[in-house]
């Protein structure tokens, strides 16, 4: 069975037919996601999925960089009200990223200190995204890492060095999809294998980061939650290990980060 620690299902792609969607990533041994919170109401979104999916669907909560600027003393609030519930397990998708700068750089170095301050104030685990800004991003993490209790990198894509870096700081490494690229992701294939499995895990991204050597690539073009086997699938080969090792390794290491329940494949029930 695997977990899929970064799925973005309140994006309006899953709106007619998320059912199937989670039906489809069961029967390919997902048994637990985490639905990514990476705006206001995006994290308030995945705070209602996982509440309709119970024990199936648990939900992150934060404000990404690109949305640094609607990171007021209200959005404070509500963060934290979020945070206040069992289903959310950790403060984000929150960073820094500096290749798009869709919110002024010093907005998102704010908005990234203050959800910071959640995590070191509630005890919770950080789930971060850092893109071209990893400088100011390791200088500011390095300020909390030892008062919160876990941190992950998600969907890694940066340098050896960088990911030694976070090795460092005892973080959690995230992979997604990337790795299937034959034109961006030949680095991390060469990387992966350096990743301690206690500190590996695995996700989607989706809808986003569809792996390009999937056969038959589907029409859509819509990255889902069953791709995580494909990813388990490349991950194994390039670490030299059975797929059964990573597959057990990287769910232990996403259960125990978020702590997650014990349980097996099976379907994904809405509650009313």
């Amino acid at each position: 069975m695997l977990v899929d620690i970064g799925a973005n299902l309140t994006h309006e792609s899953f709106a007619h037919d998320l059912d199937a969607v989670l039906a489809r990533a069961a029967a390919h041994g997902v048994a637990q996601m985490m639905v990514t919170g990476a705006s206001r109401q995006g994290s308030a979104q995945a705070l209602e999925l996982a509440r309709a999916y119970p024990q199936r669907l648990y939900a992150t909560a934060g404000v990404h960089p690109h949305h640094a600027v609607e990171y007021t003393e209200e959005a404070d609030r509500e963060l934290r009200a979020l945070h206040a519930r069992t289903e959310v397990r950790a403060v984000g998708e929150t960073g820094l990223d500096y290749h798009r700068d869709f919110s002024p750089r010093p907005a998102q170095r704010r908005a990234f200190e203050r959800q910071l301050e959640i995590a070191v104030e509630l005890g919770k685990p950080l789930f971060l995204h850092q893109r071209d800004a990893h400088g100011d991003f390791i200088a500011i993490l390095k300020q909390v890492r030892d008062r919160v209790p876990a941190a992950v990198v998600h969907c890694f894509t940066d340098t050896r060095e960088a990911l030694y870096d976070y090795l460092d700081l005892d973080c959690h490494i995230g992979i997604t999809g990337w790795l299937c690229d034959e034109r961006r992701g030949q680095h991390l294939r060469e990387m992966v294998g350096e990743i301690p499995a206690a500190r590996l895990m695995i996700e989607t991204d989706a809808p986003y980061l569809l792996p390009r050597n999937l056969k038959p690539m589907p029409s859509h073009r819509r990255n889902e939650p069953m791709y995580l086997q494909h990813i388990a699938e490349e991950l194994a080969r390039d670490r030299g290990e059975s797929y059964a090792e990573v597959e057990s390794a990287s769910t232990a290491s996403a259960r125990a980060f978020f702590g997650l329940p014990e349980i097996g494949v099976g379907h994904y029930e809405r509650v009313a």
